[in-house]
């Protein structure tokens, strides 16, 4: 892996990478690519989740393509220096950003999207200019080894590789010295990854996950609330770092909530044969959310299928924050409903818990709308609606404290992938003797006042 690096960052000191063209060419071999082996990707999906064709097309694939579509239309306009205006004491001068890319970076795809929370980084790295090293989850086994293939067989090892492995993998390539790291997965790992990239000082970004909550007011309409809660939470089997994790309703509407989310639920009829469902990716994570599940709240569902390994979609009730299934992230098909009598008391009690990835707020009350932003810090989120912010590339997607760090999407993703080079041009044909010795206190009054403007 080592050698492989060194490939890379000599390849990357050509300064090919560089190039408007080259980069607008990388962008449309890997769509062509995507799309020429667009069936091996399902087909590799489904047999790592049973996701279905649509699923996979508009969970994973849909969304690469605008990634890919959104870097080309801009590619040239973010790439071009960024004029920023001079101040009075540098006159006469130009000052501009040059965006330059980092070098040679590692991106580490998690296991739940694993096409697009892989290629989705690799995208805005070459349209930043990068080498990149991807290294994909290795629990979606045949996605990783399909994505491995088509990737080496279309670029150069030198400018993009794929190196698959478990934890023994991921711990060697985190010794090395990469120009920038990025992370999708859990808080949990994401602590050992800004660990490892600390002792060589690389840059990381951070994509986590947490609890992302979803409150509901009286004033929303309960039908629609359930209806975008209940496809939000058992897309991909809940297995969505952005997904709601549970739900806050007033009491006064809980059980109008309840019946509305049953039904929509009843409507799905969510199975594997119905291509509407998929499967826990492993025995392990079936294990863990299984048990996570208090038979004495359920209020629906809860009956699972460790052979498929299927859990049915769940809702629990009269749950309260101290319980066990609110101590960590659910990541699963099970929906745990609180509830609430005070609006801001209810804020209150969020805000003082670890930032989450995602909030949610159904309300048709501009007042509840103001109060649930100004009083909530999350990454991202929605109102009267769940996981699609994520859809629209102008909005920056990333988390906040124990959610993530960075940002990316759009022209957030090219950012994060470049080094922002500040650049003061002086002209020749005068210089302000200010600065210069003698130091005078007549000049240091000029200064003070130049200062000001």
């Amino acid at each position: 892996m080592e050698i492989l690096l060194k490939t890379q960052q000599a390849f990357f000191q050509t300064h090919a990478t560089k190039d408007y063209h080259f980069r607008m060419d990388q962008l449309r071999t890997l769509e062509n690519v995507l799309k020429q082996n667009e069936e091996g990707l399902k087909s590799a999906l489904n047999r790592d989740f049973r996701k279905s064709n649509f699923e996979a097309y508009t969970t994973e694939l849909a969304l690469t393509y605008k990634e890919i579509s959104v870097a080309k239309r801009n590619l040239r306009s973010w790439m071009q220096h960024q004029r920023v205006s001079s101040n009075l004491i540098n006159f006469p001068s130009k000052s501009f950003i040059v965006h330059e890319p980092l070098g040679t970076v590692l991106v580490i795809g998690p296991w739940n999207y694993p096409v697009l929370l892989l290629l989705t980084p690799l995208i805005a790295a070459i349209a930043a200019g990068n080498t990149v090293i991807l290294k994909p989850s290795e629990l979606p086994e045949h996605t990783s080894a399909f994505i491995k293939k088509i990737i080496s067989e279309n670029f150069p090892e030198e400018y993009i590789a794929v190196v698959e492995g478990g934890v023994e993998t991921t711990t060697k390539l985190l010794e090395l010295k990469f120009d920038k790291i990025f992370f999708t997965g859990s808080s949990q790992v994401g602590k050992i990854v800004y660990q490892a990239a600390a002792k060589n000082l690389v840059p990381v970004s951070l994509e986590l996950g947490g609890k992302s909550p979803a409150i509901v007011t009286p004033s929303a309409s309960m039908k629609m609330a359930a209806k975008r809660l209940v496809w939000g939470k058992f897309l991909n089997a809940g297995q969505t770092c952005i997904a709601p994790d549970f739900v806050v309703v007033h009491e006064s509407v809980e059980q109008e909530f309840l019946k509305a989310c049953q039904k929509e639920i009843e409507n799905a009829n969510y199975s594997l044969e119905n291509n509407n469902y998929c499967q826990i990716i492993n025995d392990n994570h079936f294990d863990r959310i299984t048990k996570l599940i208090d038979p004495s709240k359920i209020y629906l569902g809860g009956n699972s299928n460790k052979e498929d390994r299927t859990i049915a979609p769940t809702i629990l009730t009269s749950v309260a924050f101290d319980d066990a299934i609110m101590q960590e992230e659910i990541f699963g098909p099970v929906l745990p409903i609180l509830t609430y009598k005070e609006y801001d008391q209810v804020l209150l009690k969020l805000a003082q818990r670890p930032k989450p990835l995602a909030a949610y707020l159904f309300s048709n009350s501009a007042k509840e709308e103001e109060r649930f932003l100004n009083s909530i810090s999350f990454g991202g989120g929605a109102i009267n609606d769940v996981v699609m912010h994520i859809t629209n590339p102008e909005l920056p997607f990333g988390g906040v404290g124990l959610s993530g760090i960075g940002k990316y999407h759009g022209a957030s993703g090219f950012y994060a992938f470049s080094n922002q080079k500040s650049i003061l041009k002086k002209a020749n044909w005068l210089e302000l003797p200010l600065k210069y010795s003698p130091l005078t206190k007549q000049k240091l009054q000029w200064i003070s006042r130049i200062v000001k403007f």
